[in-house]
């Protein structure tokens, strides 16, 4: 069985993971909530940011952006992509299980399409006071939909993502949204 670096890999490298363009929620987030917060841009962090769509785009609205991702061939492909969109991303190899966040350092954290539950309280604390917390990722009802992961261990329960940030001031939540199995967060760390 292939470990989870591998695996990644394994798909970057085929192409068949990571659109390049922005998810239309992290557009709608960013136009309602992010630009008014921030509209000189900042320093944002993309968690599980794969091929680099949403740290390029902020990139290109003058945001300062870190990328982190497991797979060195998705950092690649990043770095690839940021230089031909005409910016600069740091992006970073790394296994956030096993490698910190940092604290009060961001005045974004993006995360989408990625769940691992034990960085849910480390996602808040490397929020500056004020900083913006926005989350799209599947919930249990996936499988039956047909898209998505189909274990338990990648899928929120109902509420989930609203019970785990409740220490924030929840400023957009929706499950499911659009018809699909997913949920959305915008949370601001207060």
């Amino acid at each position: 069985m292939l470990n989870e670096r591998e695996n990644w890999n394994r798909r970057y490298a085929r192409g068949a993971h990571g659109p390049a363009t922005p998810d239309p929620f992290f557009l709608e987030a960013y136009e309602k909530y992010v630009s008014r917060f921030f509209p000189q841009g900042g320093e944002g962090l993309d968690i599980a940011g794969g091929t680099g769509r949403h740290s390029i785009w902020l990139a290109q609205h003058g945001w300062r952006m870190t990328l982190v991702d497991i797979s060195e061939t998705g950092i690649g492909q990043a770095r690839q992509n940021a230089g031909l969109a005409g910016v600069t991303i740091d992006c970073k190899a790394e296994d956030l299980r096993s490698t910190p966040l940092p604290e009060e350092c961001f005045d974004v954290v993006l995360v989408f399409f990625y769940l691992e539950r034990k960085l849910f309280a480390p996602l808040a604390r490397a929020l500056r006071p004020g900083g913006l917390l926005v989350y799209k990722t599947y919930t249990h009802e996936a499988p039956q939909r047909g898209g998505g992961p189909t274990h338990s261990m990648h899928l929120l329960e109902q509420n989930e993502l609203l019970r785990a940030f409740a220490g924030m001031r929840v400023l957009h939540y929706k499950e499911p949204a659009e018809g699909a199995a997913v949920a959305e967060l915008v949370a601001r760390n207060c």
